[in-house]
C-alpha cells in the first residue's frame, strides 16, 4: 500500500449514491415547500385585476403595492398590534415553561403520591372540556379579564400535551443525580432550578417554540374577550381588516358604493399573510441554534 494512501477511506459507491439520491431528493421536498411561498410573495406585489384574469404566477406581471398601502394606511394600531402581540407571546412562553416545567417535574418525583391521580385529572381534560361559555363565563364574570391582556395569556399558558411531554423527558434524567444534589445539601428549589432546568434544555426549547407560536397564530381569544382597539394582537386586527375589505368589495360589487372597484382582496389575503409570518420567519434563524443547541446539550447530558 503506498504511503500517501494511509489514513484515506475511499468512498462507498452506495454511500455515494445514497447522497445524491438522498440530496436530490432533500433539494425537490425544499423546491416544493417554497414555491407555495414564493407564490404568496408574488401575488401580494401584483396587480389586483391581473390576479383575478390571470391567476396567480410566478412573477409579477403587474406590479402593484396597493394591498401594502391598505396594510399600512394607518401604522398607529399595526404598530400597537404588534407591541401587544410581541408582549403577550413573550410574556405567555415563559410563564407557561416555567408553570409546564414544574407541573412536569412534579409527575416524575416518586415522593408525590397523588402524582397518577394528578396525571389522570390533567389527561381527562383532553377528552372533555367545560367548551366555550363555561370558560367565557370564568374568564369574564369570575376573573373579570374581559378586556385584559390576561385574557390572551391565560387561556394558552398550559396544555397537557406539553406537560406530558416535559414529563416523559424528565424521567430520562438520571434519578443519581438528583440524590447526589440532595446529599450535597440542596433543596427542592435548588435541585429543580440547577440540575432539572439545565438537563430539560432540550424539552424547554421545544415546547417553547410550540409555545410561541400558539401564541403569536391566536386570534380566537381576542375575537371573545377584547372589544377596545387597542388592545386588538396582530392575528385578530388583520383578521378583521381583511373581513372589511372582503365585505367593501362584495357591496361595490352590488353597486352599494362606488369608486371602490379596485379594492384589493386577494392581493390583500395575500400581503396580510406575509406581515403576520414575517417576523416569525425572521426571527426563527436566530432562534434555531438556540433549538439546536439546547437539543444536543440535553441529549449528552441526559
Amino acid at each position: 500500500m503506498k504511503a500517501g494512501m494511509i489514513g484515506q477511506v475511499r468512498p462507498d459507491k452506495g454511500t455515494a449514491s445514497f447522497k445524491l439520491i438522498g440530496y436530490s431528493f432533500m433539494s425537490l421536498v425544499t423546491l416544493i415547500c417554497f414555491i407555495p411561498f414564493w407564490l404568496i410573495i408574488v401575488a401580494s406585489i401584483s396587480d389586483e385585476k391581473t390576479i383575478l384574469v390571470e391567476g396567480f404566477k410566478l412573477w409579477p406581471q403587474v406590479f402593484s403595492l396597493d394591498a401594502y398601502r391598505s396594510i399600512f394606511s394607518d401604522a398607529g394600531p399595526l404598530m400597537k398590534a404588534y407591541a401587544v402581540t410581541m408582549f403577550i407571546t413573550a410574556l405567555g412562553t415563559l410563564l407557561g415553561l416555567l408553570l409546564t416545567a414544574m407541573t412536569g417535574y412534579v409527575l416524575t418525583r416518586q415522593d408525590f403520591k397523588a402524582r397518577n391521580k394528578v396525571s389522570f385529572m390533567i389527561y381527562f381534560t383532553t377528552l372533555f372540556s367545560g367548551g366555550v361559555i363555561p370558560s367565557y363565563i370564568l374568564m369574564v364574570k369570575y376573573l373579570d379579564l374581559k378586556n385584559s391582556l390576561w385574557a390572551l395569556v391565560l387561556p394558552c399558558v398550559l396544555s397537557p400535551w406539553n406537560i406530558f411531554l416535559m414529563r416523559n423527558f424528565m424521567k430520562s434524567i438520571p434519578s443519581s443525580l438528583v440524590e447526589a444534589a440532595r446529599i450535597d445539601g440542596a433543596g427542592d428549589w435548588q435541585v429543580f432550578t440547577r440540575v432539572i432546568l439545565p438537563l430539560s434544555k432540550a424539552g424547554l426549547a421545544t415546547i417553547g417554540l410550540f409555545l410561541a407560536l400558539n401564541y403569536w397564530n391566536d386570534w380566537y381569544h381576542a375575537s371573545l374577550y377584547i372589544t377596545k382597539e387597542e388592545l386588538y394582537p396582530l392575528q385578530y386586527m388583520l383578521y378583521r381588516m381583511l373581513s372589511n375589505a372582503e365585505y367593501m368589495k362584495q357591496a361595490a360589487e352590488a353597486g352599494l358604493f362606488l369608486g371602490t372597484e379596485t379594492l384589493p382582496s386577494e392581493t390583500l389575503k395575500m400581503a396580510t399573510a406575509l406581515v403576520v409570518t414575517g417576523p416569525i420567519l425572521l426571527a426563527y434563524p436566530f432562534v434555531q441554534k438556540y433549538f439546536v443547541k439546547g437539543v444536543m446539550i440535553g441529549s449528552v447530558k441526559g
